[in-house]
């Protein structure tokens, strides 16, 4: 398709300490952006950026410690920046908590993106990558999950994704100069393969990649396994597994596509293929060299059997797919646990 506007140049970045954002950080500083990072650190460290400046070479343009739903902070830094596009990755992920504090969840999730939609427009931004998820499609009928599945969120995280692309729905079907770029990722994995970067969660992590680390290197002393009754092939959840360094590959190949028209566009990231716990943990333990030591634990609320997703409709689109598989993420996760076995701190 051709191409009437320039490609985004410079790029914020919410909640780019965290994650999925300190490795788009990585990723977009290697390809020429000039990268502006906000993040509140609820779930992170300022201590991530230096080390995405030590593997790009290049520093981050600036840095600013805030919640995005404090509207006048996060104006102030439109004010100094003239900025191109917006990755949003901030918010509250942990499904298990949210069962916990549902309105914190909506609080932030919801409220800070309407937040961070009302400052773009007052300053004449039009173009953001959404950070989605998977979750949204909840307890769906078994098989691969393509776009059209119907959401049926089962918990307050999912849900609040949910109800945020909603609203960007909304706003670009009204306002028709927005473009948005919804990813629904999987279950993003492994590391930088420096291992300088990787998944470090204060308190005890949610995911199941970086507590299968925490137990390899000794911080914890055995797995918990959520659930063996589930009607999978071992009894345990089956997800799908997509290497974060895939994942923000196709944040950055989104960036380049927010020219193509305006609209909403909705993709799904991840391998195509399911993986359950136990199947983890095996590939676990054969990348770290020794045995993962797991406990069954009963299921937590608002877990559902098995996410896998249909990913065709981004490579018809893009020409995207993923090149690493899960002994690759389990390699590199394994490699920044060794390197960091007490993560940042």
């Amino acid at each position: 398709m051709a191409r009437s506007e320039p490609v985004p140049s410079t790029v914020l970045v919410t909640g780019g300490a965290g994650f999925i954002g300190s490795h788009a950080c990585v990723e977009l500083l290697d390809h020429g952006y000039e990268v502006i990072v906000v993040d509140d650190y609820s779930n992170s460290t300022p201590q991530v950026l230096a080390r995405v400046e030590r593997i790009a070479g290049r520093f981050v343009g600036a840095v600013y410690e805030l919640d995005i739903r404090d509207r006048r902070a996060l104006s102030a830094v439109f004010h100094r920046h003239s900025v191109d596009a917006v990755v949003h990755f901030a918010a509250h992920k942990s499904v298990s908590r949210s069962t916990r504090t549902p309105a914190e969840y909506y609080d932030t999730n919801v409220g800070g993106t309407t937040a961070l939609l009302h400052t773009m427009h007052e300053h004449g931004v039009s173009r953001l990558v959404f950070s989605s998820t998977c979750s949204v499609y909840g307890d769906a009928d078994d098989g691969r999950l393509d776009e059209a599945t119907p959401p049926r969120p089962t918990n307050p995280y999912a849900a609040s994704k949910w109800l945020c692309e909603q609203i960007l729905a909304d706003v670009c079907r009204r306002l028709p100069e927005y473009t948005v770029m919804c990813l629904r990722y999987f279950n993003p994995a492994g590391a930088h393969p420096s291992g300088l970067l990787g998944e470090d969660p204060l308190g005890e992590p949610d995911n199941l990649m970086p507590y299968v680390a925490q137990v390899a290197v000794g911080r914890r002393e055995r797995l918990r396994v959520f659930g063996d009754d589930y009607p999978t092939a071992d009894g345990t959840a089956v997800r799908d597994y997509v290497h974060v360094m895939d994942t923000v590959h196709a944040h950055r190949v989104a960036l380049d596509h927010l020219v193509d028209g305006p609209g909403m566009h909705v993709y799904n990231l991840g391998l195509g293929r399911g993986r359950s716990v136990l199947e983890v943990v095996a590939a676990f333990s054969e990348a770290c060299g020794r045995p993962v030591p797991y406990v069954v634990a009963p299921r937590r609320p608002g877990d559902v059997a098995e996410l896998v997703a249909d990913v065709s409709a981004v490579e018809r689109a893009w020409g995207w797919r993923p090149t690493q598989n899960l002994a690759d993420m389990c390699r590199d996760a394994w490699r920044f646990q060794r390197l960091n076995p007490h993560g940042y701190a």
